[in-house]
């Protein structure tokens, strides 16, 4: 069941990513033209998506929020792969793409970090029933 939006605070997490987007913001208004709503929109999107991830996990059960969270990383990802595509192309600086990187980096600890901390709590976890990677032969 829903959580009343009153009773919940933003966790740590989003609120960086809503710093780095905000940065983020600034970086595109001086993208090439011809670069702009290709690699820069690319960079947006996973960008956005990575923000409603993050925001969705908030209201999920601790079950549902380990896979949200593992969706959230995989954008992350795109966005740091986008952004250092964005600095190879010459469509940012390096001073910027090191200050949004720095960010990034700590948003992925902390995703990693709320990730590791619901599956030590959840049992089916714990025992590895949800593991993609374990044996089918016994």
């Amino acid at each position: 069941m829903p959580q009343d939006i009153s009773q919940i605070t933003t966790p740590s997490v989003l609120i960086k990513a809503k710093m780095a987007y905000t940065l983020w913001l600034t970086m595109i208004a001086t993208f090439p033209k011809i670069y702009r709503y290709t690699l820069g929109g690319r960079v947006e999107g996973y960008f956005l998506d990575l923000l409603e991830l993050v925001f969705i996990s908030i209201y999920l059960t601790p079950e549902q929020k380990v896979s949200k969270l593992s969706e959230a990383i995989a954008k992350l990802e795109g966005v740091k792969f986008f952004l250092q595509l964005s600095l190879e192309n010459k469509c940012i600086s390096k001073i910027k793409y090191l200050e949004l990187s720095q960010q990034l980096c700590e948003i992925g600890r902390m995703l990693y970090g709320w990730k590791k901390g619901l599956e030590k709590k959840l049992p089916s976890y714990k025992t590895g029933e949800n593991s993609k990677f374990r044996s089918t032969t016994r």
